[in-house]
C-alpha cells in the first residue's frame, strides 16, 4: 500500500529503489543498529538492494505499510518504520533509525505519526515490541503511550539466537 505521511520534521513515504545506498550507509551495515533487529548486519550494498527490492514488491499487498523516514531538512532517508505483521488483528510496528540520528526525538515523532494514521484507519490498539536491553526503543514506546503487557522470549531465526522482548500495547 502506498501511503505518505508528514510531521513537522519528517516525511514518511514508501521506500524507493534509490534508497539502498542511504540505507546501507545509515543502518543496514551498522552492527550497533542491527543488533536489535531480526536480521543480520548487511555486508554489501547489494545485500541491502536485494532486501529493498523484496520490500518494494510487498507494496502490492493491501495491508503492507513500510515507510522510509526522511528528515525534511536533509531530504535523506534516515530510518524506516513499518507494520511487521498483525497479531489477532492488531498491527505490530517495527522500526529502525541510523545511529547518527538517535536521541533527537525523530523516532518518537515518526512512531506517533504512524500510530495516529493507524488509529485513523479504525484500529483501537497497536503493538510495539522491543528487546529488553534496547533502552532507547523502550523509551520511544513509552513516550508514545505504550503500556507493557508482556515480557517473552523471542527466537530470531536469522541470527540463530533467543532474546528477551518487551511487548507493549498503545491504545487509541
Amino acid at each position: 500500500m502506498y501511503v505518505t505521511l508528514e510531521t513537522e520534521r519528517l516525511l514518511l513515504r514508501p521506500f524507493q529503489r534509490e534508497d539502498a545506498p542511504a540505507m546501507f550507509e545509515g543502518w543496514t551495515s551498522d552492527p550497533e543498529v542491527t543488533k536489535y533487529l531480526t536480521w543480520n548486519t548487511h555486508q554489501t550494498l547489494e545485500e541491502t538492494q536485494y532486501v529493498l527490492d523484496l520490500w518494494l514488491k510487498e507494496y502490492e499487498q493491501p495491508n503492507r505499510l513500510n515507510f522510509a523516514i526522511l528528515l525534511k531538512e536533509e531530504q535523506r532517508v534516515i530510518g524506516g518504520i513499518d507494520i511487521v505483521g498483525y497479531e489477532d488483528g492488531v498491527p505490530v510496528i517495527g522500526y529502525n533509525l541510523s545511529r547518527k540520528y538517535w536521541n533527537h526525538g525523530y523516532m518518537t515523532e515518526a512512531c506517533r505519526c504512524v500510530l495516529d494514521y493507524l488509529f485513523g484507519q479504525g484500529y483501537s490498539a497497536v503493538r510495539i515490541d522491543a528487546m529488553v536491553d534496547n533502552i532507547g526503543s523502550n523509551r520511544v514506546i513509552q513516550k508514545c503511550g505504550g503500556t507493557l503487557v508482556n515480557t517473552t522470549e523471542s527466537v530470531r531465526s536469522l541470527k540463530n539466537d533467543t532474546v528477551t522482548v518487551h511487548q507493549y500495547i498503545v491504545k487509541k
